[in-house]
């Protein structure tokens, strides 16, 4: 099966908030439901770093590694009476503009390009990692300093059924879905000492997302990361 793109993904912080499910309907493609974690709705703001990109195996020069910022919630998909679990993404945002024109040109994808940065720094002990991305000329901020060790994902957990959906959904129009397959190893997390959001939700996202601009994530992770494959096939639904 042909892969479409290779990248590591490193850091991968996740700020998570309890939102209505009736937020998240109007974004719902067709033939997918909401995934729900103890009969709630969630929506997670992401910050990571994006390495080493290639194409079809082909490394991408000057533009291959990049933060990026994604607004995603979780959906789920029945398929031969099994569950298929994935999310689908309000907005992901990169520094690069081809990056974004070939992504949404390319998998139907809701990019766009903002100025972004980082700021990771790591003793024996701790690990402290930023990310910055700019919207009308304010910085904005996801910030997490956590233990430096890690361990495995406990089973049955939120931070299990934040971080393990494997497939992606894109609405193509109202009558049609496109589903890809994400592949990496269930990842290793280290406890969050101390977070900071600073998200204008109204600017980056509309209007229906800025409530959130007044209340504090109900969680917040981070995940180490590692190699990532993207499947060049899709399945219409």
């Amino acid at each position: 099966m042909a892969i479409f793109l290779k990248a590591n993904w490193e850091n991968i912080i996740m700020a998570n908030y309890l939102v209505p499910k009736s937020l998240l309907l109007p974004y719902l493609p067709k033939g997918i439901e909401l995934d729900l974690f103890e009969n709630n709705a969630y929506i997670s703001l992401v910050g990571f770093m994006f390495k080493n990109t290639k194409l079809f195996n082909i490394p991408i020069p000057y533009f291959g590694t990049f933060e990026e910022i994604n607004l995603r919630f979780y959906v789920k998909r029945k398929n031969n009476e099994v569950f298929k679990r994935g999310v689908v993404f309000i907005n992901e945002t990169v520094p690069y503009k081809i990056v974004a024109y070939l992504a949404n040109k390319l998998y139907n994808e809701s990019y766009s390009t903002v100025r972004t940065k980082h700021d990771w720094s790591f003793t024996n002990e701790l690990k402290k990692i930023e990310y910055q991305w700019q919207v009308n000329k304010d910085w904005n901020r996801i910030y997490v300093e956590a233990k430096n060790t890690s361990n495995a994902i406990v089973a049955g957990s939120l931070e299990e059924f934040i971080y393990e959906h494997y497939y992606g959904y894109a609405k193509v129009n109202k009558q049609e879905t496109e589903e890809y397959k994400i592949h990496h190893p269930s990842w290793k997390v280290n406890t969050v000492l101390q977070s900071d959001i600073n998200c204008d939700f109204k600017a980056m996202y509309g209007n229906a997302f800025g409530y959130l601009n007044t209340i504090k994530p109900h969680s917040v992770f981070i995940a180490e990361g590692s190699g990532v494959e993207v499947n060049w096939k899709r399945e219409k639904i």
